[in-house]
């Protein structure tokens, strides 16, 4: 099992960063990882999206756990390897959100697609907050 934790501090709320998370095809606007990306559904636990990295073929993921203004869950398996990403919201005693991704990758390849899945998710986590923080 191979893991990795990245967090970001914002003074957007929950409510703010779930607005974005549930958005799955505004995804584009603060992560420059995707090309294109679909939901199939509702942003609810089951649904699937359809995601594509530039230049990269796209992979189909599904959404295993979500709790609104918490937490989402997406699973995704390629070539025998599962890939689960915990996108998780913390209110803080400060007034201010942590946001956190906290990825689990099992598997023949789980090192090597973890350095590949988590390699931007700093960027992405900055991204993310610039987009919330912006709105406020």
């Amino acid at each position: 099992m191979w893991k990795n934790e990245k967090s970001i501090e914002t003074t957007a709320t929950p409510e703010q960063i779930w607005k974005l998370f549930s958005d799955v095809c505004g995804w584009k606007k603060w992560n420059a990882g995707i090309d294109n990306i679909k939901l199939n559904g509702e942003f609810a636990k089951g649904s699937t999206f359809f995601m594509q990295p530039p230049g990269e073929e796209g992979f189909y993921s599904t959404l295993v756990d979500v709790k609104k203004n918490k937490r989402f869950t997406d699973e995704t398996v390629i070539d025998n390897t599962r890939v689960l990403v915990h996108h998780i919201i913390t209110r803080l005693p400060s007034g201010n959100t942590k946001i956190t991704y906290s990825t689990e990758i099992s598997g023949p390849n789980a090192e090597e697609f973890g350095q590949i899945v988590t390699g931007d998710f700093q960027e992405v986590l900055t991204a993310l907050k610039a987009l919330a923080e912006k709105a406020i």
